[in-house]
């Protein structure tokens, strides 16, 4: 049996293994390599060299240099200024994903999401409507910028490096970016003007995506009047649950100053005391990064029967528990007297690092994270600086992505703009398994001539096919394989077929490559074929059809746009 056929069989394999969805697919990228190995299709000496490809340096690098300008509150922090907070819907949606995308172009498209999420649900309410109007929309103008860069996404940096190795030279920082923005305005146009209104309304949505009732206490500064006081807080958001003097509940004379109120409210405490003249002792913002996070106790944590500040004590003092959850309403009594219980919700406060070390070992479980970071302005501004002469030195100083980001990610660690552990944490290194594992394989494909055999057989029937048409079938076809594998994997099948292709049919290498990036970030009809799809599913009450009801039309718009002005720019 020949390697060509082989190699095809070897990918069939993997295709039906990624698609089935039984194995994880850094496994499945693995157990191919191995296929590979024992097949002689992939020398031993070459089989680990995937993992030293500048790619998977540069992915891995921009991952954590994307998670430093998360967390230096910086993006969230533009993303609120650049939305006008009182105009029509239309033209605040418009907004929301026109920076969504610019985000996600400079940054992890996951992430960039998690960032604007808050606001488009704020936009959607706003407006009375539920957060599915706004939620969907942003998850596919993340995924629409990240054509854009050559940082947008992943599968960006393997297609560059696939194109150095075949044509001497990677892809400029900004080669895609014609086709991307256009493709991207067409994009947001449609999801702004129209898209959305084609996705149903429900309202468990509405329900599932309202901010969760916390329990707090509110100390009196001084003498009030009840009504008074209860009052406020209605116009607050918020309502008493009992009121306490050293602990007791008081008799029924008039509130003093110095008792404290048990509060129930969707919103934080420093929100409530502020607008009603009450005191918080919980700490707001003792540090740049601290967010707060809902968790709930599992079984056998070690929390158990222990009062809140056990939290404080175990970790050292970075964590502290600001508010309670629905049992402590029930109960109503002083916080300081609460024992933890298996299945308590817990409001914790403290950095995202101290949080991620701190949850897995006491069994707590985070369900979401709550009221945002804020900006430090010296961190910000660092941050962005080694991000902005990063960017200049792959543009204007010829430097590869990979040693650029790399030495990014150093400097931030070096400054301490990014806490060590978050930096590891803030890789997917089952991402980086599978294109290490997949580069050899999908070269394997190549080396073995399998790859030369498929792109004959498609050439040939595009031979006499127009360049419009040759481009909108190769966009076509990877969006159709994105579909059932992620953006990574979907490059790395159909890099070698595009370049194969291209020369065969005597078109612009370059002009096939960019329609195989197009398409490979370009599912819009299901929530499996990316992240960002399947994280708005549950807070938008999504069905899996919806996906299709609202991304076909876009889907069509995408590749009509890429190979007009693909056409138009390598004709």
């Amino acid at each position: 049996m020949s390697d060509a056929v082989l190699s095809a069989a070897v990918l069939l394999v993997t295709l039906v293994l990624f698609v089935s969805e039984r194995v994880r697919h850094d496994l499945v990228a693995l157990l191919a390599l191995a296929a590979c190995l024992l097949l002689g299709l992939v020398p031993p000496g070459e089989a680990l060299l995937g993992f030293s490809d500048p790619a998977v340096v540069a992915v891995a690098a921009v991952l954590v240099v994307g998670r430093a300008v998360e967390l230096s509150g910086v993006a969230a922090g533009i993303a609120r200024v650049a939305i006008p907070a009182r105009a029509p819907f239309t033209l605040r949606m418009i907004a929301l994903l026109t920076v969504g995308a610019i985000l996600s172009a400079f940054m992890n498209n996951i992430a960039a999401l998690v960032i604007t999420m808050p606001l488009a649900t704020e936009i959607a309410r706003s407006a009375r409507m539920s957060p599915a109007a706004t939620l969907m929309p942003l998850a596919f103008a993340t995924i629409l910028g990240g054509m854009t860069t050559l940082i947008g996404t992943p599968a960006n940096l393997i297609l560059s490096s696939m194109r150095e190795q075949v044509l001497g030279a990677p892809f400029g920082f900004f080669t895609m970016a014609p086709v991307g923005i256009a493709v991207t305005v067409v994009g947001v146009a449609y999801l702004g003007l129209a898209g959305w209104r084609l996705l149903p309304v429900r309202s468990s949505a509405e329900r599932r995506s309202r901010p969760p009732w916390r329990v707090y206490e509110l100390t009196m500064p001084t003498d009030l009047d009840e009504e008074a006081v209860s009052s406020a807080l209605r116009s607050a958001g918020a309502r008493v649950l009992a009121r306490f003097r050293e602990g007791e509940l008081p008799p029924g004379d008039r509130p003093h100053a110095g008792d404290r109120l048990l509060v129930l409210s969707r919103s934080n405490q420093w929100i409530v005391a502020q607008a009603t003249g009450l005191h918080s002792d919980a700490p707001a913002s003792s540090r740049s990064d601290w967010i707060t996070a809902r968790v709930v106790v599992g079984h056998g944590s070690f929390l158990i029967g222990q009062g809140y500040d056990a939290v404080t004590t175990r970790s050292g003092g970075r964590l502290s528990v600001v508010a309670a959850g629905p049992r402590a309403a029930r109960l109503r009594v002083p916080l300081a007297r609460m024992q933890i219980a298996a299945g308590d919700q817990l409001f914790m406060r403290g950095s995202p690092a101290d949080l991620a070390n701190f949850l897995p070992s006491a069994r707590l479980l985070e369900i979401d994270r709550l009221d945002r970071v804020s900006v430090n302005p010296r961190q910000a501004a660092a941050t962005i600086s080694i991000f902005g002469l990063t960017i200049l030195a792959i543009v204007l100083g010829g430097v590869s992505p990979g040693i650029a980001f790399l030495g990014a990610a150093a400097a931030l660690a070096l400054f301490r703009l990014i806490p060590g552990d978050e930096a590891y944490r803030s890789i997917d290194w089952s991402v980086i398994i599978l294109l290490g594992a997949m580069i050899p394989v999908g070269q394997s494909f190549e080396t073995s001539g399998a790859a030369a055999v498929v792109a004959s057989v498609l050439s040939d029937g595009l031979s006499s096919a127009p360049l419009f048409l040759i481009l909108a079938a190769i966009c076509s076809a990877t969006l159709l394989l994105s579909i059932f594998l992620n953006n990574v994997a979907t490059a790395i099948i159909m890099g070698p077929l595009a370049i194969d292709m291209a020369m065969l049919l005597g078109i612009a290498p370059n002009a096939a490559l960019l329609a195989v990036l197009v398409g490979a970030s370009s599912d819009f009809l299901t929530p499996i074929g990316h992240q960002n799809n399947m994280l708005v599913m549950g807070p938008g009450g999504y069905r899996f059809t919806d996906y299709a009801r609202m991304g076909a039309p876009l889907v069509i718009g995408v590749v009509l746009t890429a190979s007009a002005v693909l056409t138009w720019l390598y004709v």
